[in-house]
C-alpha cells in the first residue's frame, strides 16, 4: 500500500509540473460592449448634421458635439476589440483544460495500468550481492554426479553399436580389474574401452580409482578427462563432483584449455554467463580451429552470450547453390545432379568439422544425408550432434528432429 501511496504522489506532482504552462492563462474581467451602443453613437453624428442645417447649433457647437461623440465611439470600438480577445483567451483556456484533462488520463491511468500489468510491486530490492549470494546458494544445492547419472542413463546406441566379441572382451578386462584394483595400466585400460561403449559412468569411476592409485604422480590431464567423462555422463551437466575435478586439474595446470572450456561451462549453468562468455572468447581467440573444445564453443557461445547481455554478430550465413546452379542441376542428368548435391554437402560438413556451425546447420547436414540415402553418415552426425549439443536443449531438439525426417533417430 505504501508503494501506490508514493506512486500516487509522484504521478499527480509530475502531472502538475507539465500541466503548470497549460494554467497560466491571462484573465480578463471587462465587460463585453453591446452593438446597440455603436449604432446610438452613429444616430448621434447624424442628428448632429441635422441640428446644424436647421440652425439649432451653430458651426463651433456642431464641431464640439461631433468630437465629443467621436471619442465616445473610438472608446466603445476598442471596448469590442478587447471582449474579442477575451472570447479568443478564453476558448484558448478550454482548450488548454481539455489538453490536460486528456494527458491526465494517459499520464496516470496509462502508467499506472502498464505497471499494474507487467510491475512487480512486491518484489523486493535485490542488490548485487544478494543476487550473487543466491546464485551460489543455488550453486551449492545444485544436483550431485550421482543424481543426475541416475537420471541420464548410459549412451546405449554405442554398446548395441559393438559386436559381440568387443563386449564379451571388456567383461574380461572388467574381471580383471576387479582381481587386480591396484593395476594402474588395467584401470586405464577400462576407462578407454567403458567410455566406448557409452559406459561414461562406470569409466570415471575407474579413473576416479586410477587418480587414488598414481596420489601425487597425477596430472592436470588426469583430473580434466575425470572431469569431462563425470560431465559426458551427466549429459553435459557440471555437478559439483566434475567442479572440484576441474579444481585439481587447474591446480595443476592453471592453463589446461579443456578444463578452461569445462569450468566455462559450469559457470554457464550457474548463472554468470558473463565470466563464462570472457572464458570462451580467450580460448576461441588462442586456437586453435581444429582442437576440440573449438566446436563445442562455437556452437554454445551465442546463448551464453543472451545470457549475458551481449550482442553478437551473426556469423556469416553458409553459401548455398547459386542462381545459376540451381538453374543448371534442372538440365543435368541424373549422375550430374547427385555430384552436384554430394559436393555441397561435402563443404556443408567440412566446415561443421572446421568451425563448429549451428544447430540448424547441423540439422541440414543429417536432412542432406537422408535424402541422399546415406543413413551411416546421417547417424554418424547425429552420435556427434548429441555430444557436441548435449547442454544445448533446443538446438539438441531441432537436429533431433532432421535425425527423425533421416530415419536415424533413437
Amino acid at each position: 500500500m505504501e508503494f501506490w501511496i508514493i506512486v500516487a504522489l509522484t504521478s499527480v506532482i509530475v502531472t502538475l509540473a507539465v500541466a503548470w504552462p497549460l494554467l497560466r492563462a491571462p484573465k480578463k474581467s471587462t465587460e463585453l460592449t453591446d452593438d446597440y451602443d455603436m449604432r446610438v453613437y452613429r444616430d448621434q453624428l447624424s442628428e448632429v448634421d441635422h441640428d446644424l442645417a436647421r440652425g439649432v447649433l451653430s458651426e463651433e457647437e456642431a464641431k464640439q458635439v461631433r468630437t465629443e461623440v467621436s471619442r465616445r465611439v473610438l472608446a466603445a470600438d476598442a471596448s469590442a476589440s478587447t471582449s474579442a480577445a477575451e472570447i479568443r483567451i478564453d476558448s484558448s483556456r478550454k482548450t488548454n483544460l481539455t489538453a490536460l484533462a486528456v494527458m491526465a488520463v494517459f499520464l496516470l491511468g496509462g502508467a499506472s495500468g502498464t505497471y499494474y500489468l507487467i510491475g512487480s510491486a512486491g518484489t523486493a530490492d535485490q542488490p548485487l550481492a544478494q543476487r550473487l549470494s543466491a546464485l551460489q546458494t543455488a550453486r551449492d544445492n545444485r544436483l550431485s554426479q550421482k543424481e543426475v547419472e541416475t537420471r541420464v542413463g548410459n549412451i546405449t546406441e554405442m554398446e548395441d553399436k559393438a559386436t559381440d566379441d568387443y563386449k564379451k572382451l571388456v567383461a574380461k578386462l572388467r574381471e580383471a580389474v576387479k582381481q587386480r584394483p591396484d593395476d594402474l595400466r588395467g584401470l586405464n585400460f577400462l576407462v578407454q574401452n567403458e567410455a566406448r561403449l557409452g559406459r561414461f559412468a562406470a569409466a570415471h569411476q575407474a579413473k576416479s580409482r586410477a587418480i587414488t592409485i598414481s596420489g601425487s604422480k597425477a596430472t592436470g590431464t588426469d583430473y580434466t578427462d575425470l572431469a569431462e567423462l563425470m560431465i559426458i555422463a551427466a549429459g553435459g551437466y557440471v555437478s559439483p563432483e566434475a567442479e572440484a575435478a576441474l579444481a585439481q586439474a587447474f591446480a595443476k595446470d592453471p592453463e589446461d584449455p579443456r578444463a578452461r572450456y569445462y569450468s566455462g561451462l559450469d559457470l554457464a549453468q550457474n548463472g554468470r554467463a558473463d565470466i563464462a562468455y570472457k572464458v570462451w572468447i580467450n580460448l576461441l581467440d588462442e586456437g586453435p580451429e581444429d582442437a576440440p573444445w573449438i566446436a563445442p564453443i562455437r556452437g554454445q557461445i551465442a546463448d551464453v552470450a543472451l545470457m549475458a547481455g551481449i550482442r553478437l554478430a551473426p556469423p556469416p550465413p553458409l553459401a548455398g547453390p547459386t542462381a545459376d546452379q540451381i538453374k543448371n542441376a534442372a538440365n543435368m542428368s541424373e549422375k550430374d545432379r547427385r555430384k552436384l548435391i554430394n559436393g555441397m554437402v561435402r563443404q556443408l560438413s567440412e566446415r561443421l568439422a572446421s568451425g563448429g556451425g549451428t544447430a540448424d546447420e547441423w540439422a541440414r547436414l543429417i536432412r542432406a544425408y537422408g535424402v541422399l540415402g546415406e543413413t551411416e553418415k546421417a547417424k554418424k552426425i547425429w552420435g556427434e550432434a548429441k555430444l557436441k549439443f548435449a547442454s544445448n536443449a533446443k538446438g539438441l531438439g531441432l537436429i533431433k528432429e532432421a535425425a527423425t525426417s533421416a530415419g536415424v533417430a533413437d
